[in-house]
């Protein structure tokens, strides 16, 4: 089962940066933006993660959450946070469950290898739990900006 445009996201329990948990019901009543990026600390993912950090006082300003997501472990995940200084929480994913929700575990190539990686997608929840709008195969510049501006016009109404 993953994800549709429109319908309700299933609830979801996953663990976080800075000794949390995150639980998508507890965000009811809020906009939530599921980013999911291959790989911690690599320049893609920090470039992402920064843009998104950012402009988290404009989410905020939309009543929208951001959370990150990778397979990478908690550790990985907290010493990304610490190092760029984000503003909103990373989840672990190595069970790859919100991966499987989301659908985002793809063939990829690299080197000429194939090999399954997460591809760089984001998702835009609304305030009552459903899946307002997504991006698969996401370039990253100008795209925190794009989530953004969806988000604005989700909130807005």
């Amino acid at each position: 089962m993953s994800v549709s445009l429109g319908e309700p996201v299933p609830d979801f329990t996953a663990t976080a940066t800075g000794e949390t948990t995150v639980t998508l019901s507890e965000l009811k009543g809020k906009q939530v933006v599921v980013y999911f990026y291959p790989k911690a600390s690599t320049p893609g993912c920090t470039t992402e993660g920064g843009d998104f950090r950012d402009r988290k006082e404009a989410f905020d300003a939309t009543n929208t959450v951001i959370l990150g997501v990778s397979r990478d472990g908690i550790r990985a995940q907290e010493n990304f946070t610490a190092k760029q200084g984000f503003n909103f929480p990373l989840i672990s994913d190595k069970d790859e469950t919100l991966c499987r929700l989301f659908d985002v575990i793809k063939l990829k190539k690299l080197y000429g290898k194939e090999h399954l990686g997460i591809e760089r997608s984001t998702f835009l929840i609304d305030a009552d739990g459903k899946l307002a709008r997504e991006w698969r195969g996401v370039k990253v510049k100008g795209h925190a900006q794009e989530v953004l501006e969806a988000a604005q016009t989700l909130h807005a109404g």
